[in-house]
């Protein structure tokens, strides 16, 4: 099976009928541990549920279209048993399309034809090369592959409540980046890509169009629509987005545990979720996060330090001259290089950093649309390549 090539859903079907027709005596519990320990749920797939061997060696992508597939037909059966695999490609396609209605153009560039097994290769390879959300926003491709399952989780909900999912999509989406940028919020000692993240999160549409903030997302009536498996799920990536160094600090354990109690999760479940990232960890030697497969962004983080550092080191003098001046910003920007600093704070230095922008024709680049995302880089940057401006003011 070549899940890059045409047919390859009839392939599946053919290669492993015995598998798909077992899927329906499958609970719904011991499909969600087999998806999870792919890396699927975690938008990190490098195995399939399937047992079998299979020729080619599965890259990544391909991983993550086969078990996006194989969860939608199990999703599919286990709803309507009596249902072919056929019946359910067909409601699958009837999905997609029905969350497609009043969208930008998510299927615009397919050419559905009379087979409905080749309809859902093209739109499955769609979503994957999308690395999107239905409601596309320049924050969701910080989560890439990640809210892939919302796919599934929303199919699910369409098929038992039979009408428009769409919100629900788009509330599902909304919560889990909220709760997953919330715990990445949480932690004790966040790393300049942390901030980048949770920086161009805030500055994102998405975020900006929702009441909510990161402090205060994870309440329990935010989650009264989702199901038990879409409660699971958003404390799993949520967990997933502080585990890159393997540890949970204090003040991710008190955000994790008010999260799950707002998730009504009990603690059995909080130590599954917690045992199966370890595990998952062990088996790909530790490289998993999040954020892994975020490569756009890291570039992006990697060029834009440059990019600042070169535009500090030129304006230099300039700069200098205008933070003596400044006075109660140069004291915060001392502050910053040994605590971090509080909400207030961080708002008296954004925006008194942005009125020196102003006097530097150079630095004007922050006060582009967007540009505000890249003030944590000068913050932190700032202090290291101008010291002498500090050597006066210098907190102790």
């Amino acid at each position: 099976m070549n899940p890059s090539a045409q047919d390859w859903i009839k392939k599946f079907l053919s290669t492993y009928k015995e598998d798909v027709i077992s899927l329906q005596f499958t609970s719904k519990d011991a499909f969600y541990d087999l998806l999870n320990a792919t890396g699927f749920l975690y938008g990190n797939a490098n195995s399939l549920i399937l047992k079998h061997d299979i020729d080619l060696a599965l890259s990544h992508q391909e991983c993550t279209k086969v078990n996006l597939f194989h969860a939608l037909l199990y999703t599919g059966i286990s709803n309507t048993p009596s249902a072919s695999p056929q019946e359910v490609i067909s409601t699958i396609v009837k999905y997609y399309k029905a969350l497609d209605k009043a969208k930008t153009g998510f299927l615009k560039a397919i050419i559905f034809s009379s087979s409905e097994t080749s309809n859902l290769e093209s739109i499955l390879s769609k979503r994957l090369h999308e690395i999107n959300t239905v409601n596309k926003t320049n924050a969701v491709s910080l989560l890439t592959y990640a809210l892939l399952y919302v796919d599934v989780l929303a199919f699910e909900y369409w098929l038992s409540e039979g009408s428009d999912s769409k919100a629900f999509t788009k509330n599902l989406e909304l919560q889990t980046m909220l709760c997953c940028f919330g715990s990445l919020n949480a932690k004790q000692e966040k790393t300049q890509y942390d901030s980048m993240l949770i920086s161009l999160f805030e500055a994102s549409s998405q975020y900006k169009d929702t009441e909510q903030s990161l402090e205060t997302a994870n309440s329990k009536e935010n989650f009264e629509q989702f199901s038990a498996y879409a409660r699971k799920y958003i404390f799993d990536v949520s967990t997933l987005a502080v585990w890159e160094n393997k540890t949970l600090d204090s003040k991710e354990h008190i955000y994790l545990e008010a999260l799950a109690s707002n998730l009504e999760l009990d603690q059995d479940t909080q130590q599954k979720s917690i045992d199966a990232i370890k595990a998952f960890s062990l088996k790909t030697q530790g490289k998993v996060s999040l954020f892994e497969y975020a490569t756009p962004i890291k570039q992006f983080y990697t060029q834009s330090t440059s990019t600042v550092k070169r535009l500090i080191v030129r304006n230099k003098d300039r700069l200098q001259k205008e933070l003596q001046e400044s006075g109660e910003l140069l004291k915060l920007l001392g502050i910053s290089t040994y605590r971090e600093l509080s909400k207030d704070e961080k708002s008296k230095v954004k925006e008194q950093l942005l009125d020196i922008c102003k006097t530097i024709p150079s630095l004007t680049i922050f006060l582009l649309p967007g540009g505000a995302i890249l003030l944590p880089l000068l913050v932190k940057l700032i202090p290291k390549l101008l010291p002498s401006a500090f050597d006066e003011n210098r907190v102790d």
